[in-house]
């Protein structure tokens, strides 16, 4: 795979996938700016080179929204513009599309170190389905093609595997050490290693669980993925029915008496429907049908906290909790303050909610790498050979 530097891009039209998929508010307010940010160094680097920059990313899903007015009045790429020249603190002219004349006659006149930002690729159905004819049009606006969205690298769309089929490729700074850190992680971590996994997506991130329990010193789960896998065990109530047979027949697969396997042994409870006036701490043991665990308890905290102490190296993805209520949220930040507290370990963290828990509580900078990827990361965690990687590594 080549990288950003291998290129000569003075004066050359360098198009650049980016991942500026972020959170919006009222009035399109960008809420987090931190995939933006992360996208600079390599943007940064092409002005520098007097490369002719058109930038290139989606936003949302967009084509749930049937209005074509609200999905452009709720999804345009025009905030990510404004946030974009004032971090970099130059003009970047923003065009209300990706394609056509106008987009092309606007890039043939960029100066080098000049910037375009198009549209939301998502505006057209032909992105997800990688249709060629798309990508080729897309191809043909730029000499050279970059790809700095880790965070897409698992969705084989058109501007993430049909682009590079037309163009000499290449990684950006922050995909290329998406992939460094990650597969330091994967092939030859600091030891003590713990990993721990939350959240409540068990299906995406079983085949993590499964790579760790043979590669790391200590797997720590809690979330809804561990109820699901005491319930399913036997050990507490089913609060959520598994439909899919082959991943039950995974969970069930799972040894609970792998030393390396570590799940919670107390939690705070309520209801199923959540009765916020009726909340205990127990013993995972003592769930009651109805019932439901919501958080990892304070006697897991401690057990965690013992553990991630020793580590050389820690990962995590995803919340131990549901942290967006405040009753529970204290396991995720009792296990934030624990990876933090030990200062000698190299930490990563990934996905969606983790980034959100770690913003939540304001430990960003305490984390060596944040990645921007959470289904790409699980991906490629669990061994899985991501689009976006193979589309770059082939021959053209």
């Amino acid at each position: 795979m080549k990288g950003l530097k291998s290129f000569n891009l003075k004066k050359k039209k360098v198009i650049i996938r980016c991942d500026f998929n972020v959170p919006l508010g009222k009035n399109q307010k960008i809420l987090d700016d931190f995939r933006i940010r992360k996208a600079l160094p390599a943007i940064s680097y092409l002005i520098e080179k007097e490369a002719r920059v058109i930038l290139i990313s989606h936003l949302g899903k967009p084509q749930k929204i049937k209005s074509k007015t609200e999905r452009i009045k709720k999804l345009t790429l025009k905030p990510v513009a404004k946030r974009l020249s004032f971090l970099l603190k130059r003009k970047i002219k923003f065009l209300p599309d990706c394609l056509g004349k106008k987009v092309k006659r606007e890039i043939s006149i960029l100066k080098g170190g000049e910037l375009v930002l198009l549209e939301n690729l998502r505006f057209y159905k032909e992105e997800e389905e990688n249709n060629k004819r798309f990508a080729r049009a897309l191809a043909e606006l730029a000499e050279i093609y970059i790809n700095e969205a880790f965070g897409t690298a698992h969705r084989a769309h058109a501007s993430i595997v049909g682009i590079p089929c037309y163009l000499p490729s290449g990684a950006g700074f922050l995909f290329e050490k998406e992939i460094e850190v990650l597969s330091r992680a994967l092939y030859s971590p600091l030891r003590p290693f713990v990993v721990i996994i939350g959240g409540a997506k068990i299906e995406s991130k079983l085949g993590v669980i499964g790579q760790f329990l043979k590669k790391a010193d200590h797997v720590l789960l809690g979330g809804e993925i561990a109820n699901i896998i005491l319930s399913i065990k036997g050990l507490s109530p089913v609060s959520k029915k598994i439909e899919d047979k082959k991943l039950l027949k995974k969970i069930k697969t799972i040894n609970l008496t792998n030393s390396r396997l570590h799940l919670p042994v107390d939690g705070i409870i309520s209801s199923l429907k959540l009765d916020r006036k009726k909340i205990k701490i127990g013993a995972v043991g003592k769930v009651n049908r109805g019932e439901k665990i919501y958080d990892i308890g304070p006697e897991t905290i401690k057990i965690f906290s013992q553990i991630i102490k020793r580590a050389k190296m820690i990962l995590w993805a995803g919340p131990l909790g549901m942290i967006e209520e405040r009753k529970f949220a204290k396991g995720t930040k009792g296990i934030i303050e624990a990876i933090i507290k030990n200062k000698k370990a190299f930490k990563i963290a990934g996905g969606g909610d983790t980034d959100s828990a770690v913003l939540k509580f304001s430990k960003r900078e305490k984390f060596d790498h944040l990645s921007t990827g959470g289904g790409a990361m699980l991906k490629f965690l669990s061994g899985e050979k991501l689009p976006g990687i193979e589309a770059l590594n082939k021959k053209r």
